[in-house]
């Protein structure tokens, strides 16, 4: 059964880029409602309590009535544009939603029971999220704000894919109807290192087949010494002529 929260919103009158920014700056977020085979209304959000519903799960996956003047409209978040430093909020866009028509949205998982699976007890197992969020398709009033994923029973080795989740009544999965190829892994369970085949100590010593051994380098020759690399003196002259006779 799908959750409703009540959001308060105001009408604006003002809309254009120079409005958008007063709102901001009289602590106002700038919205938007359409949908529903209606006009498209300006609305208007308190940036504080805007801001902190951003902050909660379930302001994305729940129908949200909206008080509009003197009237209830529901709604969903299609929408949420924030500042790209600054801590609020740029713009939102609520879509109206019929309670006779399906709607498709993302909804987030929720991991259960991974710590006491057989997997999470085995020491080196690493459990992956593939997936975090998913595409449903259903009536508004069977929107669930997550879906749970019991992980009690995996083990090291298994996947999980979207056809194995258990899903709430009357919601179903539109990707599932495109063929098997879309059945994504949302849960594998693995080894993070898997050991290495042990090699015997004789051929690891071994030389490998066919290759000749490295040869050494042949080592430096002596420096010859210095007496020897140089003639001597004497050696080096030539012989004095002998004297003439008189």
């Amino acid at each position: 059964m799908a959750k409703v929260r009540n959001v308060p919103v105001e009408f604006r009158a003002d809309e254009g880029k120079g409005a958008s920014r007063r709102l901001r700056a009289a602590g106002k977020v700038p919205a938007i409602l359409y949908g529903g085979g209606q006009e498209p209304r300006a609305l208007q959000l308190d940036q504080l309590l805007a801001y902190r519903y951003a902050n909660n799960e379930w302001f994305y996956t729940s129908i949200l009535e909206l008080d509009v003047g003197n009237e209830t409209q529901k709604a969903l978040l299609r929408d949420l544009q924030r500042h790209p430093y600054k801590p609020y909020l740029m713009h939102i866009d609520f879509q109206r939603v019929s309670e006779n028509e399906p709607v498709r949205l993302r909804v987030p998982f929720h991991f259960l029971n991974q710590e006491i699976s057989p997997a999470g007890k085995t020491g080196g197992a690493l459990v992956l999220h593939e997936l975090n969020d998913l595409e449903i398709s259903c009536l508004p009033k069977d929107l669930p704000e997550f879906l749970e994923v019991d992980l009690t029973e995996l083990k090291v080795g298994d996947t999980l894919h979207i056809s194995d989740i258990k899903l709430p009544e009357g919601v179903t999965v539109p990707s599932l109807k495109l063929g098997r190829e879309h059945d994504l892994a949302v849960v594998v369970a693995r080894m993070a290192i898997e050991e290495a085949p042990e090699v015997p100590a004789e051929e690891a010593a071994a030389p490998a087949a066919g290759k000749k051994p490295a040869a050494k380098a042949p080592a430096k020759a002596a420096a010859p010494a210095k007496a020897a690399a140089a003639p001597a003196k004497a050696a080096a002259k030539p012989a004095a002529k002998p004297a003439a006779k008189k």
